[in-house]
């Protein structure tokens, strides 16, 4: 079967590889969409130690398929089922796991492989993070589950109620999921980039107001963002979605006295940012850093997307063929798009 291999940064293409049977308690998927994201670019610009601890190695993990066969126990899915599964699974019983932190799971289950044309998925994700999807869902609507989940998590944590300004720095996909989620939750959402096109994305999401901070130095961004709160004070929650340093101070510069700065976007290891203590402590800010899922918050995902709450169409620039990859992930570092759904 065709199947994405990566071999080092700069170093991943779609090579003839054997099909793999699924043993006790897996379950054989054949793709049928696969969606690319940050971490996929940030993988195979840099390599990614914790996803791909051995070279060469499948490559993807955000997919929706069809169930072709079972393994030995497997009793929730039979062939022919239309499935989509996150990419990871926790223990359930080390520290983190019981008390509650799963995502914190220190030995975490995780699944590489969805570009390809099939995709064997292991025991313990099958157990718990895989799910069957409903014939009206797309599978390239179904494909985003993961993020979706995370962005589920931040939410949790995020502590917004309804009639809150939420300000969501970044109109990426993660982002675009902020803004529709918080939304839904009945808070005025207000959307900060600098793309005209990822802030019309926004607001077909439910932003309210954007602000594009183009072209704007520090001290005129903050006032631009803090001139669309209430009061001007800032925002109830400021919600980071870039992954930047520079977005994670400016997103904790923009949240009112009391308020909470989520920090959701992963930077790289190392990255240092500077903030102004006396304010923390007098303004009585909080701030939070969010990674990753939890079974619960897959399951909750799932539902957004089986039901239409969100639509994981609109996240989708283009679908293309698997051998699009590499492009895809080229036009996405050069902001030619956002997310593709690639079809083997």
């Amino acid at each position: 079967m065709r199947a994405a291999i990566f071999r080092g940064p700069g170093e991943l293409a779609i090579e003839e590889i054997e099909r793999e049977k699924p043993g006790p308690g897996e379950i054989a998927v054949e793709v049928r969409a696969a969606a690319t994201c940050g971490t996929d670019l940030k993988s195979y610009r840099r390599g990614h130690p914790k996803l791909f601890p051995t070279l060469p190695a499948r490559f993807g993990h955000e997919f929706a398929g069809v169930v072709t066969e079972v393994g030995e126990g497997v009793e929730s899915f039979t062939p022919g089922m239309r499935v989509v599964a996150a990419n990871t699974a926790p223990c359930g019983y080390c520290w983190a796991c019981t008390i509650g932190r799963e995502s914190l799971c220190e030995n975490l289950v995780f699944l590489n492989g969805a570009f390809a044309e099939e995709i064997v998925v292991p025991a313990p994700i099958v157990a718990r993070n895989t799910y069957e999807i409903p014939d009206t869902l797309p599978f390239e609507a179904a494909a985003p589950l993961e993020p979706l989940a995370t962005v589920v998590h931040g939410m949790a944590e995020s502590g917004i109620e309804l009639g809150d300004t939420v300000v969501v720095h970044g109109a990426g996909p993660i982002g675009l999921m902020f803004v529709r989620l918080a939304t839904l939750r009945g808070a005025h959402v207000i959307s900060v980039d600098q793309s005209a096109w990822r802030l019309e994305q926004a607001l077909a999401a439910g932003a309210e107001r954007t602000v594009n901070i183009t072209d704007l130095d520090d001290d005129a961004r903050l006032e631009a963002i803090r001139a669309h709160t209430p009061g001007e004070r800032g925002a109830d929650v400021g919600i980071e979605a870039v992954g930047l340093p520079p977005v994670w101070e400016q997103t904790l510069d923009t949240v009112r006295p009391g308020g909470t700065a989520v920090w959701f976007g992963g930077t790289p290891k190392g990255a240092l940012m500077s903030l102004d203590t006396s304010r923390v402590h007098y303004e009585e800010l909080t701030m939070k850093g969010v990674f990753h899922h939890q079974p619960r918050y897959v399951a909750t995902a799932v539902k957004l997307l089986a039901t239409g709450r969100v639509d994981g169409m609109s996240l989708i620039t283009e679908t293309r063929p698997l051998e699009a990859l590499v492009d895809s992930l080229e036009d996405m570092a050069a902001g030619r798009g956002s997310k593709f759904a690639l079809v083997p």
